[in-house]
């Protein structure tokens, strides 16, 4: 990809109603733009007018891609809640799945609402607040006794367990450990 494809489909984006049919690869090469317009300016002394051109293109795509990324997410919001009809098929495979997941904002808000007007809606139980916390160590750590009194490790690089939150936040902040993301 290059600057003049990224300004046409962004000038065909923003300029139609419609969300546009984009490049099968679209967001790879995107990246990948991105990604070498990015190191060359790092590699170029700022002082030339190379640099300050390349600094440039950098901004006006950067610009472009968040212009872009707005109208087409705008136009599946707007197609979701207000019934504007989009054309699918322009959605790539990523797009699809964010689709998909304004759709289930849209059927919880529509089921709140009908709970309430029906009279029917009840205050949820207070989610449990998380007590423990699963970390992937990413230096050696010598045995400690967590807030819970019970005895963690000793851990070396890449174990996994989970430690109290008190513990879990401390050993993160230090910088030897990070948090494992769980569903």
């Amino acid at each position: 990809m290059e600057y003049k494809d990224l300004y046409e489909i962004w000038r065909d984006e923003i300029s139609s109603g419609e969300l546009q049919v984009l490049p099968k690869e679209f967001y790879s090469e995107l990246t990948e733009y991105v990604r070498r317009i990015t190191s060359g300016a790092r590699m170029l002394d700022e002082d030339t007018v190379k640099a300050k051109l390349v600094k440039r293109e950098s901004e006006n795509v950067k610009k472009m891609v968040k212009d872009l990324l707005n109208s087409r997410f705008r136009k599946m919001f707007e197609g979701v809640f207000y019934g504007k009809p989009i054309n699918e098929e322009a959605l790539t495979e990523g797009e699809k799945k964010i689709y998909s997941e304004i759709y289930s904002v849209k059927e919880n808000l529509e089921s709140l609402i009908k709970r309430v007007l029906e009279g029917k809606y009840r205050v949820e139980e207070k989610v449990k607040e998380r007590k423990y916390i699963l970390l992937r160590f990413l230096k050696d750590v010598p045995a400690i006794v967590g807030s819970d009194m019970r005895t963690y490790g000793p851990f070396k690089p890449e174990d996994l367990a989970t430690l109290p939150i008190e513990n879990a936040r401390i050993l993160i902040k230090q910088g030897v450990a990070i948090e494992v993301e769980t569903r």
